[in-house]
């Protein structure tokens, strides 16, 4: 029992600190700044007046005039903290040449304080100065001669006191301001680091369907014509370029579900259907042999030692260079594809021999822009053009390390 009373005596002012705590939140929140200096402005009147009415009660005419005079610039401190501190020097001043002391000249160091804690430090200065100088001027006056040093000492420590405390008060804010600035400007940056994310993240979607339907139904396509040439005289032509249409199709959609498996990161076939790469070249060869394009594939160096980003970017290029020249180029026309790999980049070369006047098309549409940017992430190379010897060439090197090989 004697040390539960202690703790609930301690629960029971917290919840009262508390209370008051949101009560004066409440308070500001409801009040503007300026009424809130003019009831200070106020209290502290009021204030003075009582303790002058205790010391000066047989001569109150001039101090209580006095005392307005002093109090009511304290109502505009905020809005113009060196107006305000000005015009109570000067009632001060005033006051200095009646040779009237009252308790009020304390409301200098308020109007001090704020001058430091709202105004620029050149105000401040100017404030610091002319407050000092009227010190000099009381202790000069108001002292014996030998207390003058010690009571012009103490009127500047308390000036300094209010000057310092102000300034500590302004770089408080100043670094409060810059604390709210920079998390807005960090949020707003991550809004669009967000936004910049989603755009990649959608260009590369965007790149992952071209690259597989295209290719796909270019295929198809290829193999369809060719069924219908050859129904008549080689049905049997005719029935294996429809199997392979049906086989094309259906890699098409394993293709597909293993992409959207790679976007769902709860979809297992992900884990059963890894993202194509530099060992699928031979089947996607053999894809391109069946639809009519007589393809050589050549691979060196150690394919294991290369990513598999990187494996997966040199397929894509190698799917998008072969489906161009499968569309764009007649009959008879021989395709080659060369993979270099080294333990820095990857040189990736596909070419063929279709005449050069009848492919105005491979420039347009978005298959060599994807290409291009393909290259860009791995901060390579990529050259798409017309060979010198006839025919059309595409060339990327992918670097795997901060340097080129």
């Amino acid at each position: 029992m004697t040390y539960a009373l202690p703790q609930a005596v301690r629960s029971r002012a917290r919840s009262w600190r508390a209370v008051a705590d949101r009560a004066r939140l409440r308070l500001r929140a409801r009040l503007s700044p300026q009424t809130v200096d003019a009831l200070f402005a106020a209290a502290v009147c009021a204030l003075l007046t009582g303790a002058m009415h205790r010391v000066l009660h047989p001569f109150l005419g001039q101090p209580l005039l006095f005392n307005a005079l002093l109090t009511l610039p304290l109502v505009w401190r905020r809005r113009a903290p060196l107006g305000a501190f000005l015009a109570m020097s000067a009632v001060a001043f005033v006051q200095w040449c009646l040779n009237l002391r009252t308790p009020t000249d304390m409301t200098l160091l308020i109007a001090l304080y704020t001058v430091a804690a709202h105004a620029s430090k050149r105000h401040t200065w100017l404030a610091v100065g002319v407050l000092e100088t009227g010190a000099l001027l009381a202790s000069v006056r108001w002292s014996t001669p030998e207390r003058v040093v010690e009571s012009f000492v103490g009127l500047s420590a308390m000036a300094v006191a209010a000057s310092v405390i102000g300034m500590n008060m302004r770089s408080r804010r100043a670094h409060l301001a810059f604390l709210e600035e920079r998390a807005v400007r960090l949020e707003r940056e991550r809004d669009q680091q967000s936004q910049l994310a989603v755009a990649g993240e959608r260009a590369r979607i965007a790149r992952e369907m071209h690259d597989i339907v295209t290719h796909n139904l270019s295929v198809m396509v290829a193999l369809a014509d060719g069924a219908v040439f050859a129904q008549e005289l080689h049905p049997e032509r005719a029935t294996a370029a429809m199997r392979q249409v049906s086989t094309t199709g259906r890699q098409a959609i394993t293709d597909m579900r293993r992409f959207l498996g790679v976007l769902r990161a709860d979809e297992p076939d992900a884990l059963r259907h890894p993202m194509p790469g530099i060992a699928q070249l031979e089947p996607l060869a053999d894809q391109v042999r069946a639809a009519g394009l007589p393809t050589r594939l050549d691979v060196s160096g150690d394919p294991s030692a290369v990513p598999v980003p990187a494996q997966l970017t040199v397929y894509r290029l190698v799917q998008e260079a072969l489906t161009n020249t499968l569309k764009h180029t007649p009959p008879g026309t021989r395709a080659e594809v060369r993979v270099r790999c080294a333990a820095q980049h990857v040189t990736v070369r596909i070419t063929d021999d279709g005449p050069v006047a009848e492919l105005p098309d491979r420039t347009g549409g978005q298959g060599l822009h994807g290409m291009r940017e393909r290259a860009a992430v791995y901060g390579g190379e990529f050259e798409a053009g017309p060979r010198h010897d006839g025919g059309w060439q595409v060339r990327a090197v992918l670097a795997l390390s901060g340097n080129e090989a």
